[in-house]
């Protein structure tokens, strides 16, 4: 290739339209803007967003941000520290917490966070943990058993499908597993 012959890729240019330069271009006499009326003079002038005296769709909108999400979950919060209270290997659930005051409804679902100290084992039933609360129950000696599932944590694979890592990094260590069971030597 020689530097004459450079080109630019076929369609990446495009001739400026000329309009007002006759009727055979398409685009002659009203150069596209129609008979009469303001639109057709050379300074509009009219607002962004116009359209026609009706109210705009800025004005129509809620002044206010932000929206109302209605499949929200609300959980009743319990720290750390209100769990002292509980005697050793206890096993604190919903109906406790209400029992206790510390959460106003035992229909609610809980989420433990890590705000104060626990020094002793307890065994938790509740829906969320905080991983700094699931990091101090453990050491102390307790057990956390999840009432929710935990949500999935999805990345985009390769090929554009999500796929969950946790899921998947299970699987491909089970069957690294089952192949090394297979190749050991008896």
């Amino acid at each position: 290739m020689k530097l004459h012959e450079l080109v630019p890729a076929k369609g990446s240019r495009q001739a400026r339209k000329r309009v007002g330069r006759g009727i055979a271009a398409g685009q002659g006499k009203t150069s596209g803007r129609g008979q009469k009326g303001q639109g057709s003079r050379s300074s509009v002038g009219l607002p962004v967003g116009f359209e026609g005296g009706q109210l705009k769709l800025t004005q129509r909108m809620p002044k206010l941000r932000g929206f109302n999400n209605k499949w929200r979950k609300e959980y009743a919060i319990v720290n750390l520290g209100k769990l002292a209270r509980f005697e050793p290997d206890t096993v604190v659930d919903a109906a406790l917490l209400a029992e206790a005051g510390l959460v106003a409804s035992a229909t609610r679902p809980v989420k433990v966070l890590a705000a104060g100290e626990l020094k002793h084992a307890l065994r938790l039933r509740v829906d969320r943990v905080s991983s700094a609360a699931r990091l101090a129950v453990e050491a102390a000696g307790g057990t956390i058993e999840l009432l929710e599932a935990p949500r999935p944590t999805l990345v985009p694979a390769p090929d554009g499908a999500k796929v969950n890592p946790v899921e998947s990094d299970a699987e491909g260590s089970e069957a690294a597993d089952s192949e090394a069971e297979d190749e050991a030597p008896e």
